[in-house]
């Protein structure tokens, strides 16, 4: 009998990244608070390192090694870019903030760069083992993350729901996984496919796992009627650590959705179409319609994603290529728009302030002319208004359900799109037509500032690319067929 050594080259930039952040860790015990930037330093180089190897061994066709546990293909790739761009941005806007509360030190960043191996794994997950210990291991490191600031008891309570109901999840999740496994025989995610393709759809047994998957899916997503935990962790957490969990894992749970639901589940399809139907509209009608209530803009921006997971799953349960790539799209534009938002919020905000209440923003034009319109193209680009991205992104997932012939779905998405607009629409009018309370001058540092100006900048920039990146979005979801 021979031992055949795994082709272990498709999982080097994750090897790496999961080095570099023990290294980190070891390192940080021997530094000083002054010299805590260089936690911070190898915290970004890491992140482009890894950016450097997943580009140089990017695959024209997918991948198999680990007897067929992990995938490296086109989607994989894109992601771990996506997400390496948006950690190392969140790491950016997170320096200063951590500095002036006394939380700047290296856990940080390790337990941020052990959430990317996570969502790493979960990207390039071929098997559902594999698949769950990427989730776990991206669901501790943000457990941690948000009782981060151990002497908050709002930060504690936040961190405590999460976990209870996200063990929860986990659990159904692997329960649905099982008796996935007791039907088909198998784990290895294509082959599930295989097994599925001579079964019959309608076998109780499949229905009744495919359930327990879904509802562990939705929770990731913080999709309704499994959303109780976003409102609070994103209030309760640091906003570095809420700016964290609103932007990168957004990423891999599409890519958990599109493993799970696509990659083995899609000849399920007519059975999931259905329960997503029902989870869209209703992430979409309370996150809209209960965001209107808030007077933290931190909590709106939780109802704001509840209601574009709603959107996203749009483009997912249109079951077909279109809609996957316009579903990844929207997700990929989110990202950059979450990561604007939440980073304004952190540059307004200063050392015992916290610019997280709605009136935090009136006359923010009087202040700083530059930042308003930052933040109103934000806005704008969140609730969809053209000539923005968002507006894209929103029409491009539309588009999917009404080439299914759903038209009505398509109806309920526009109208609850408008009444989602009132609540963004409100922040512009505090900032450009109320008088500022608070004229304390804004200072933040230079990268912090120059960054902001490219995040936001980005959502118009890219305008003529949009094509290039739907193709780059078709391609990637083509490999998995």
């Amino acid at each position: 009998m021979t031992f055949e050594m795994p082709n272990i080259l498709p999982a080097v930039p994750e090897i790496f990244v999961f080095s570099m952040a023990c290294v980190i860790l070891i390192v940080d015990l021997f530094l000083s608070e002054r010299r805590r930037i260089v936690s911070y330093l190898l915290a970004q180089a890491t992140l482009i390192g890894a950016a450097i190897l997943t580009f140089k061994l990017m695959v024209s066709e997918p991948v198999f090694t680990f007897s067929n546990m992990f995938v490296a293909d086109r989607l994989a790739d894109v992601l771990k870019l996506a997400i390496y761009a948006v950690t190392a941005s969140v790491f950016v806007y997170s320096r200063d903030y951590l500095r002036t509360r006394g939380m700047y030190r290296g856990e940080y960043f390790v337990l941020g760069l052990f959430g990317v191996v996570g969502m790493m794994i979960i990207v390039s997950a071929g098997h559902f083992l594999t698949l769950y210990l990427g989730l776990e291991l991206l669901a501790l490191s943000l457990y941690a993350m948000v009782a981060f600031q151990r002497d908050s008891s709002q930060a504690t309570e936040a961190a405590m729901k999460y976990f209870v109901l996200g063990a929860m999840a986990s659990g159904m999740l692997l329960y649905g996984m099982s008796i996935l496994y007791g039907v088909t025989g198998n784990l290895e995610i294509a082959a599930v496919r295989r097994a599925l393709a001579g079964m019959d759809a309608d076998n109780v047994m499949l229905i009744f796992g495919l359930v327990f998957v879904i509802v562990g899916i939705a929770f990731k997503l913080g999709a309704v009627p499994f959303h109780m935990w976003v409102p609070d962790v994103y209030h309760g957490a640091p906003t570095s650590v809420t700016l964290y969990i609103g932007t990168a894992p957004k990423l891999a749970a599409f890519a958990l959705v599109i493993r799970l639901l696509i990659g083995g589940l899609e000849n399920l399809a007519a059975s999931w179409q259905d329960i997503l139907v029902i989870l869209a509209v209703l992430s979409m009608g309370v996150g809209n319609v209960i965001a209107i209530a808030q007077d933290n803009i931190k909590r709106m921006l939780a109802y704001s994603s509840i209601s574009h997971m709603g959107f996203f799953l749009l483009g997912i349960l249109s079951a077909t290529p279109n809609g996957y790539s316009s579903a990844m799209f929207y997700v990929l534009i989110y990202a950059v728009m979450s990561l604007g938002s939440f980073g304004m919020i952190i540059l307004l905000s200063r050392s015992g302030f916290e610019a997280e209440r709605l009136e935090d923003f009136k006359g923010l034009n009087q202040r700083s002319p530059w930042y308003a319109l930052l933040m109103l193209i934000l806005m704008f680009s969140m609730a969809g208004v053209p000539p923005t991205v968002g507006f894209y992104a929103k029409l491009l997932v539309i588009q999917a359900v009404i080439g299914v012939g759903m038209v009505p779905l398509a109806i309920v998405a526009v109208l609850f799109a408008v009444i989602g607009a009132y609540y963004y629409l409100r922040i512009i009018k505090l900032m450009y037509f109320d008088e500022a309370e608070d004229k304390t001058p804004i200072v933040a540092g230079g990268d912090v500032r120059l960054l902001m100006g490219v995040n936001v900048m980005l959502l118009l920039a890219i305008m003529p690319w949009i094509g290039v990146i739907i193709d780059l979005c078709s391609q990637a979801i083509k490999q998995l067929s």
